[in-house]
């Protein structure tokens, strides 16, 4: 017994520049967690906590992801919260089956584009009233609890309310971007109220209240959401909105339900790898995906040029489908199954260059007419895949009246030209950036994970695959890896690359290798950050691992 508890304490303690055995890169990795009964990761240590909490007393993997997203809200103001939008992916022990959520809110029904130019703008702002869409996080919560919950909706709640009233010591990331966001929104209204109260921002270690927010959340919990979307929360977000030239009614928020939708998949070399259709992004890693398929990529090997230079030229062929095609399902006929077919994926590996980097490539020609992740997986054998999401950081600034949180502007990413798949509409879903993931392998799950940030993310999700797959790194290092980043493709809202944008590395990449992709007509810009937060559960021979974000304050725990 003395022995195993040495060789538990090495195999949970240990960490290792592991990269030299799979790609000659040296730096060090965090381990994986290990554990039985349930796991949670998480972009907050405080919340995956709650979340470990919620299962050791009888909650299931849904619940304790619910009171998770209630803390992250909380403590992470700067990335999700309840004026937000949210998708998830779950597996079902019990059904044995996957159900996917689409939790994200439309514009107001009373806006249109003519109301918009008549007013002089040809373009969304990025903040104020204007990009705000209905917030979908609530009413997400409540939708996954009402199928799959197993505690009282109220008990989900009790940590957000108690650090949002007794106070929680702020993460010197998370302070760092609380000051930063105060350079936008320091002048919207009641944004010192909440987030300067003593005039400025909170510093490293300080004790952070947020009461309005516990009031908030006391009512949601005591009313299953509905408060949020019918009574005082709810007046008060139009009111807000209105009054700083929007178009909010109130039955765009008593109206509004989230969608249970079924997730798409693609093979890559033996895993189904899941994700959700549009109106988001995540069939855009399915399309890499897909390409990459047809390239020996294991052996260019892990921080090759050839290897970084394949893949930045698949983003780009898929990124113009994504600019094209994207958009809200219920508003148009989007060839969703051609896009991640195989046979479409060989036509347009076609278009690759492998001597030299593109300035552009057009769309396919298929005619049918900040934020946070996390995952938690529980003894039952039930694994949920959430993300949720403000947009732009903290949002449009637009804060309502006693609220405690932020309203989106996820409105910023409709297109003004009404011919385009994604032009605003009222009542229409925007593209959307925020992706949950899910492998299965043999029909059973295999693995939750995610990976914060914007347009990085399905070229995140692509690279973690191929970094278990076709380098053979294990759920840590997979995350832990130098990313790769390609900014400047063509946008859902009508913008379209001409230059072959630029590629942004993490630090390790070999000097030698760098000096062989500008060789190749690559721009490259270093370590500009925004390679996202990642967060991931497998379930193996009966254990689930657990990896999370060294880049950020993640933090994966089980028991």
């Amino acid at each position: 017994m003395k022995n195993l508890k040495i060789i538990l304490f090495i195999l949970f303690s240990i960490h290792v520049n592991s990269y030299d055995r799979i790609t000659g890169l040296e730096f060090a990795t965090r381990s994986e967690v290990i554990a039985v009964n349930g796991m949670a990761a998480t972009s907050h240590p405080l919340a995956t906590q709650t979340a470990i909490s919620v299962l050791r007393n009888g909650g299931n993997a849904i619940d304790a992801a619910i009171a998770a997203n209630a803390v992250l809200g909380l403590v992470e103001p700067t990335g999700c919260g309840i004026g937000g939008d949210l998708f998830a992916i779950v597996w079902s022990a019990e059904e044995q089956k996957l159900f996917g959520l689409n939790s994200s809110g439309p514009a107001p029904q009373n806006i249109s584009i003519q109301k918009l130019k008549d007013r002089g703008i040809n373009k969304i702002p990025p903040y104020g009233a204007l990009p705000v869409t209905v917030p979908g996080a609530v009413a997400g919560w409540s939708a996954l609890h009402k199928r799959f919950g197993n505690l009282e909706f109220q008990m989900l709640f009790e940590d957000a309310i108690n650090y949002a009233e007794k106070g929680f010591p702020l993460s010197e990331l998370i302070a760092y971007y609380i000051k930063r966001s105060s350079e936008v929104f320091k002048s919207y209204e009641n944004f010192e109220e909440i987030w300067m109260p003593n005039g400025k921002t909170p510093e490293k270690g300080e004790i952070f209240k947020n009461p309005k927010l516990a009031d908030n959340y006391r009512d949601i919990a005591s009313s299953y959401g509905r408060s949020f979307y019918e009574d005082d929360i709810a007046i008060n977000i139009v009111k807000s909105v209105n009054k700083n030239g929007g178009y909010f009614s109130l039955s765009d928020l008593q109206d509004y339900k989230p969608e249970w939708i079924n997730p798409v998949s693609t093979n890559y070399r033996g895993l189904d790898v899941w994700e959700l259709p549009p109106n988001g992004q995540g069939i855009a890693a399915l399309q890499i995906l897909n390409i990459l398929e047809n390239f020996d990529i294991s052996k260019m090997g892990f921080g090759s040029a050839e290897y970084i230079h394949l893949f930045t030229e698949a983003k780009k062929i898929v990124f113009e489908d994504r600019a094209k095609y994207y958009a809200d399902l219920n508003f148009s006929d989007i060839p969703v199954q051609e896009l991640i077919s195989k046979d479409y994926a060989k036509e347009r590996s076609k278009l690759l260059n492998l001597k030299k980097s593109s300035d552009s490539f057009n769309a396919g020609n298929l005619e049918n007419g900040d934020t946070i992740y996390l995952t938690v997986a529980d003894k039952y054998g039930n694994m949920v895949s959430l993300i949720q999401s403000n947009y732009r950081g903290m949002g449009s600034g637009i804060i309502p009246d006693e609220a405690g949180f932020m309203l989106q502007d996820r409105g910023e990413m409709f297109s003004l030209d009404e011919n385009h798949r994604n032009s605003l509409v009222g009542g229409k879903r925007p593209f959307h950036t925020i992706i949950p993931a899910f492998v299965t392998k043999d029909n059973k799950p295999y693995m939750s994970f995610g990976l914060m940030g914007g347009a990085m993310q399905p070229q995140g999700h692509a690279q973690i695959i191929i970094n278990l797959v076709d380098f053979g790194m294990n759920l840590q290092e997979a995350g832990d890896a130098p990313r790769i980043r390609h900014i400047g493709s063509s946008q859902p809202t009508g913008e379209k690359m001409l230059d072959g944008g630029y590629l942004s590395l993490e630090k390790k990449f070999s000097d030698s290798e760098i000096q062989k992709l500008k060789k190749l007509g690559h721009k490259l810009q270093y370590d500009l950050g925004g390679f996202g937060g990642y967060q991931a559960i497998m379930y193996k021979d009966g254990v689930y691992i657990g990896a999370s974000e060294s880049r950020k304050d993640g933090h994966a725990s089980g028991y």
